[in-house]
């Protein structure tokens, strides 16, 4: 009967669809109800594993240097957590790493995976009161890698700070909202947890790398846990109350574009296209053909052409100083003035210039005079005495001078 039912849904779905139904989760499960929660985890009991492991089993991870002075002082408080489930642990200080291995004793075989994850987190700078809750069996952890998500390492930077918030707000309210440990340390993000909060914490996270603001999904967040409160609520859909974020493009400053003039098609190549080489230049000469000895013959040669041909125009710059202006002359080839010439030329200016031709000569004559006469009186006396005399024609001067203003005041 039970045979005969499938069938006939198996033609009723092909009837209706016209294509072939999926065999694949055809029938219900009884097992998965709407009561069974799916995030619970059952405790762990001594008498589900009544004989020991088989074989030993063993985790190993490095840690950095600057964290070896606090992993040295730690060690104790973490082999004794460890002990106490069955444990061994070992830090290796020449290495660097820590290594985690299973014994006779450990009765919990997960146990092991959770000894890995402890160590993983202390080499991610997480403090030893915090790491050493991932050995409870709710507590889970996350190790979000952040460091190949951007390629600008300030754009990075910029971004992983804006995940921490100022002052660490924004990481606090993710860790309040989650319920989870966050620590963001370098290229990677540790979280602890429940796995629903991990499962948010690593969507926030990768979204904040993507350029999407923290602050958008914590609002997201905070609607949700509001709307769980509300047992009315839970059935129905809350797309209707979520925030719709609209993304906006911001118009950058573009370069401006050159307008270069739009040259004219041709099929042909240009005249310049092959540049020729030195070898060819060198054909062309005939200095190719030439020995060694001619060459540099050649060489000197046009050296000392090159250095004749400055020295020329360095001189030609020199006596262009002294060369004297030309006056323009006329174009009969006698060189005698025209009639038309010598009218042009003014009378006036040359009797002026004859006139203080004159009166120059006249000073100099004067000036002669007087000095001939100071020196027959002056022939016989000193130096200092000349001096005397100069300085006593100046009291004179500056005396007649001074009565010539008295007499203008009076």
């Amino acid at each position: 009967m039970a045979e005969e039912q499938e069938k006939n849904m198996m033609n009723n779905q092909e009837t209706t669809t016209g294509k072939k139904a999926k065999r694949n989760y055809r029938r219900d499960k009884p097992w998965d109800n709407d009561t069974i929660d799916h995030w619970k985890i059952d405790e762990w009991k001594a008498e589900m594993m009544p004989a020991p492991l088989a074989e030993e089993s063993s985790f190993a991870t490095l840690f950095p240097q600057y964290r070896e002075k606090y992993l040295r002082e730690v060690w104790p408080t973490v082999t004794r957590a460890l002990k106490k489930v069955g444990i061994n642990c070992e830090l290796d200080l020449v290495e660097g790493s820590m290594t985690v291995k299973t014994t006779r004793k450990t009765s919990d075989p997960y146990m092991i995976i959770k000894a890995r994850d402890l160590i993983k987190l202390l080499a991610r700078s997480i403090p030893v009161t915090q790491a050493l809750k991932i050995l409870q069996d709710d507590m889970q952890c996350d190790i979000i890698k952040i460091g190949g998500k951007v390629r600008n390492k300030e754009r990075f930077v910029k971004r992983r700070q804006r995940l921490v918030g100022p002052n660490g707000a924004t990481l606090k309210a993710l860790e309040l909202l989650t319920e989870c440990y966050v620590l963001v340390q370098g290229n990677t993000v540790a979280a602890m947890g429940s796995f629903k909060g991990l499962k948010t914490v690593r969507k926030v996270v990768l979204d904040c790398m993507n350029n999407i603001h923290p602050i958008y999904n914590i609002k997201i967040l905070m609607i949700k846990r509001e709307l769980s409160k509300d047992p009315q609520m839970k059935d129905q859909n809350w797309d209707r109350f979520l925030p719709k974020f609209k993304k906006r493009n911001v118009q950058r400053v573009q370069p401006k574009k050159i307008n270069k003039k739009a040259k004219e098609y041709s099929p042909f190549p240009p005249k310049n296209h092959i540049m020729p080489s030195k070898l060819d230049k060198a054909i062309e000469s005939g200095e190719y053909f030439q020995n060694e000895i001619e060459r540099k013959i050649a060489k000197k040669e046009a050296k000392r052409e090159k250095a004749a041909e400055k020295k020329a125009t360095r001189e030609r710059v020199r006596m262009a100083e002294f060369v004297p202006a030309k006056i323009a002359k006329s174009s009969s080839s006698s060189g005698k003035m025209s009639e038309s010439n010598a009218s042009e030329l003014d009378i006036e200016k040359l009797k002026r210039k004859l006139k203080r031709k004159r009166k120059r000569e006249e000073e100099k004559k004067s000036s002669l005079n007087m000095n001939s006469e100071d020196l027959s009186s002056n022939a016989f006396l000193t130096h200092d005495a000349e001096k005397m005399e100069r300085n006593k024609k100046k009291k004179k001067k500056k005396d007649k001078k001074k009565k010539k203003k008295k007499k203008k005041e009076e």
